[in-house]
């Protein structure tokens, strides 16, 4: 067992703070929030404590997009995709309007119309 940490612990790279915001920079293009960027970065040994906060990285270059809000559309998708399908669905038709309140309260928490 003591050889699995080490191991893991020899797997981290070490890599420079400009070349940690770059990294950061190509992976939001890519569309992932800032909780998958840093789960990226973890699975590839990178370990953002080290190098700072990835939501300041993408607020200062003006890539940030609150990922609470982005999960929340997604699950509004799929309940909207359910509900279309199954018409006389109750329940998919309440979890549809307290998903949508959701959404509409958190983006009135982040000032974002």
């Amino acid at each position: 067992m003591p050889d699995e940490k080490t191991e893991k612990k020899s797997k981290a790279q070490k890599i420079s703070v400009n070349e940690f915001e770059a990294q950061v920079i190509k992976l939001a293009e890519k569309g992932m929030t800032s909780e998958k960027i840093g789960e990226s970065l973890r699975q590839q040994g990178i370990h953002p404590k080290e190098h700072g906060k990835i939501s300041r990285i993408l607020k200062e270059k003006g890539l940030y997009h609150p990922p609470e809000i982005k999960n929340i559309k997604e699950k509004l998708d799929r309940v909207t995709a359910h509900k279309e399908k199954h018409i006389q669905d109750k329940r998919a038709m309440r979890e549809y309007g307290r998903i949508f309140s959701l959404l509409k309260r958190q983006k009135k928490y982040h000032n974002i119309t």
